[in-house]
């Protein structure tokens, strides 16, 4: 394979013009190339104007998330040899999310919906003269909760985030589920006040696409499993 054919929706605001695709030749340069390789390629090479986000190339910024071939992905972290259908990649946004240039979206939503979980430790009880400490298995229990880099992977590609604005989404739950899990935060109870809501865990009809998106091979789905049996064990 010497080339791929890499379809691209563009959008640009200021021309005036709908959002089309386009498609550009992309050169198979190395082996393993990613497909972060290939936009930059095209960037750099072919048409500088395409816009997409991009920073640490090595899956941990969570900034280059797109959907590809009608999956969400991180172009970073993922081959194009590993994709690629029939010689070409459809390159889009990520779906459900304000669409700013080209792959570019608002994520503004998206972090207001994390912020507004509390994704961070709440203590009461005074703190000790050291570190706040937990034994190997309650930090078990954190394991493929706090991975999460944020990336939206998960969220726009859940079919009920797409159809309620207001639904939290799987990676803020994840998130929140994190601290509610973790043996030294002290918060549980006000975070499932925001939980208990129709908007939030019980929106989740567990499709599971969440789970096919991640890029680090999380669970949200088993996750908001958690935050609903906390709930249900809290009012009865």
């Amino acid at each position: 394979m010497d080339s791929v054919t890499f379809t691209i929706l563009r959008y640009d605001p200021a021309s005036g013009q709908a959002p089309h695709y386009q498609d550009y030749q992309v050169k198979i340069t190395k082996p393993g190339m990613m497909i972060l390789d290939g936009l930059n390629q095209i960037r750099w090479e072919q048409d500088g104007s395409l816009a997409y986000r991009r920073s640490c190339r090595e899956g941990v910024c969570g900034s280059d998330g797109v959907n590809v071939n009608g999956v969400n992905m991180l172009t970073c972290v993922t081959h194009v040899e590993e994709v690629v259908k029939n010689g070409r990649l459809v390159i889009q946004p990520l779906p459900g999310l304000p669409l700013v240039k080209d792959l570019v979206v608002d994520l503004d939503d998206f972090l207001q919906k994390y912020f507004t979980v509390k994704p961070y430790l709440i203590t009461r009880t005074p703190a000790p003269d050291k570190e706040r400490l937990q034994s190997p298995a309650e930090r078990k229990k954190l394991d493929g909760l706090y991975e999460c880099i944020l990336c939206a992977c998960c969220s726009s590609s859940c079919p009920s985030y797409w159809a309620d604005p207001r639904y939290l989404g799987p990676s803020a739950l994840l998130n929140v589920w994190r601290f509610i899990e973790d043996s030294r935060d002290e918060g549980a109870d006000e975070r499932l006040d925001i939980l208990d809501d129709h908007h939030a865990s019980w929106r989740c009809h567990t499709i599971l696409n969440c789970v096919e998106a991640c890029p680090k091979g999380l669970n949200p789905t088993k996750a908001i499993a958690g935050i609903k049996k906390a709930l249900v064990n809290r009012r009865f």
